[in-house]
């Protein structure tokens, strides 16, 4: 992720809050939430209300059967509510860097 430009700002680690809260076992499963400075001004100076869905979320979780899945949210779609064509170039651009993270991650498991 870094090497895309993101960092984490938050983790989140479900499982463990699960537990601490309602007492509930659940699987091993991370919410990261990444952050493209650059991305984020631009979006935001876009669309100040767009904070709603900043940072853009990645998670990581222990799958039933075994191994783990890693997700990112898709920006295009995410901030297609908006109806903002401002947020378009962003949001491709931002979807292609959490891509190319994520499948850097693939290659290297």
């Amino acid at each position: 992720m870094k090497a895309e430009g993101f960092g984490v700002l938050t983790t989140i680690d479900v499982q463990a809050t699960l537990k601490a809260k309602l007492g509930a076992d659940f699987r091993r499963y991370m919410i990261l939430g990444a952050c493209n400075p650059p991305l984020a001004h631009r979006a935001l100076s876009a669309e100040t209300e767009l904070g709603l869905l900043l940072p853009c979320n990645v998670i990581v979780y222990e799958r039933d059967e075994g191994g783990s899945t890693i997700s990112a949210m898709n920006a295009v779609e995410a901030m297609n509510f908006t109806g903002n064509p401002a947020l378009k170039p962003v949001a491709e651009e931002a979807t292609a860097r959490l891509r190319r993270a994520l499948d850097t991650v693939e290659r290297n498991t």
